[in-house]
């Protein structure tokens, strides 16, 4: 109860503050001295202020809900000012999703023809559209590029598959791994003498596929803007994570770079001097030495002879051990005392908790607080004109907005009844909501 008062509270004060930001832009400058004795009151204006000047604002996307690539990609444009309407298959009120921050969920049954005449009918106004399936899957329901573009040329239609549309692994199922694997990054990952070692979802979900497709997007959106017309961007995990990996398939003949085993190279591992150590309280100290100079300075640090550890030429295993062993004798805040102030490229491992907690990362307000009261990172990167929003912004439940956006295009509410009857979309609340 508690909740639902102060949520109540909480909306209505926004609802105050936007009249009060109308009222702020209309009025003398001495009324608006007065005006800003609430510094609250003005924050919400700062706030409005922003949205107006934001990127993307007045585009409008459609994303159809899926995994991390597509969500990911979605809320990327929303944080800079895109109106992102997710369009959310019928299931549970709640989603896995985690990036649904700033996006609105309209719930529509594309197996049913009124289901993708209503996505037909949002493409006319759109223009982005964002697809995660694999190929095969929109043509299947008459949503392909050909349908959707001859309904609005302008539309911007992005493909964001696994292994691509064409060649043999098209249809197939596939993760992160899968990606990397067939991209042949996955070859690169790992120790010296053990198997190939799959990072977390990063390379090919998140880079190779969300960032890669948003790139895809601006350049549709900037080709658009000289010719009026949208087209279809085509984007895959696996190329993505192969074009992610460009330097690594282009310095192969860099000298001292690689030239050895999997694990046994300059970045992979195989030096001792850009490696992670363990510290006496089980934390972490990460080492970048790899210019002389830093690699110098590292060791008169750790009190140890150069003539004895040469960076080049020298034992790297043998560089290691003795690496590990003055780590291992103090604690982690006993090094990040150490090398304060000198040039080593030596850093605390910080958990994500601590990320969020460190003074450097809090000066760049490069984590901000989410609707639940968690940090998490703020969008990035920063835009001195156009800024991203980093206020708290709720994910929607699934269905929360179908039926606003359903009205928006021009349905009547005896047809959304019948739509909602008919399961062809769904209408959900938040909980914690007074309907």
């Amino acid at each position: 109860m508690l909740f639902n008062r102060l949520q109540d509270q909480f909306v209505a004060y926004q609802s105050v503050s936007v009249i009060f930001c109308c009222l702020y832009n209309q009025v003398s400058t001495d009324t608006k001295k007065v005006l800003v004795q609430s510094s609250f009151c003005l924050s919400f204006c700062e706030e409005i202020q922003i949205v107006e000047k934001m990127a993307l604002k007045g585009l409008t996307v459609l994303e159809f809900a899926g995994l991390a690539p597509a969500p990911f990609c979605g809320m990327i444009m929303a944080d800079f000012g895109a109106r992102v309407i997710r369009i959310d298959r019928p299931q549970p009120q709640y989603s896995i999703d985690t990036l649904g921050r700033g996006k609105e969920s309209i719930c529509v049954d594309m197996k049913k023809p009124s289901g993708t005449q209503i996505i037909k009918r949002l493409c006319e106004t759109s223009d982005v559209l964002i697809e995660p399936f694999r190929t095969g899957v929109m043509e299947k329901y008459g949503l392909g590029p050909e349908s959707l573009l001859s309904v609005n040329p302008r539309l911007i239609y992005t493909r964001l598959s696994g292994f691509g549309q064409n060649g043999s692994l098209a249809k197939r199922v596939g993760h992160d791994i899968n990606f990397l694997a067939i991209s042949g990054l996955l070859s690169t990952l790992g120790r010296a003498n053990e198997r190939p070692h799959a990072p977390i979802n990063l390379l090919g979900d998140f880079a190779g596929g969300s960032l890669l497709s948003l790139i895809g997007i601006l350049l549709a959106l900037r080709y658009r803007s000289q010719t009026g017309h949208g087209q279809v961007v085509d984007n895959n995990m696996t190329a993505g994570a192969a074009y992610l990996g460009s330097w690594i398939w282009k310095s192969q003949e860099l000298p001292l770079v690689w030239g050895k085993s999997k694990g046994e190279n300059l970045l992979d591992g195989g030096a001792a001097y850009y490696d992670t150590y363990e510290t006496s309280d089980g934390k972490y100290m990460a080492v970048g030495a790899l210019e002389p100079l830093f690699y110098s300075n590292l060791l008169k640090v750790l009190e140890l002879d150069e003539n004895d550890y040469p960076q080049f030429g020298g034992d790297q295993e043998y560089i290691r051990k003795a690496l590990k062993g003055k780590f291992l004798n103090q604690t982690q805040k006993y090094w990040i005392d150490k090398f304060e102030n000198i040039d080593t490229c030596c850093t605390p491992v910080l958990s994500l908790q601590e990320a969020a907690l460190d003074s450097h990362n809090k000066t760049n307000k490069s984590f901000m607080i989410d609707s639940d009261g968690n940090s998490v990172p703020s969008p990035s990167p920063l835009l001195s004109k156009s800024p991203a929003i980093t206020s708290a912004r709720e994910d929607p439940v699934i269905g929360q907005h179908t039926h606003k956006i359903l009205k928006e295009i021009d349905f009547t509410e005896e047809k959304i009844k019948e739509l909602i009857s008919t399961q062809a979309v769904m209408q959900n609340s938040p909980l914690n909501s007074k309907l």
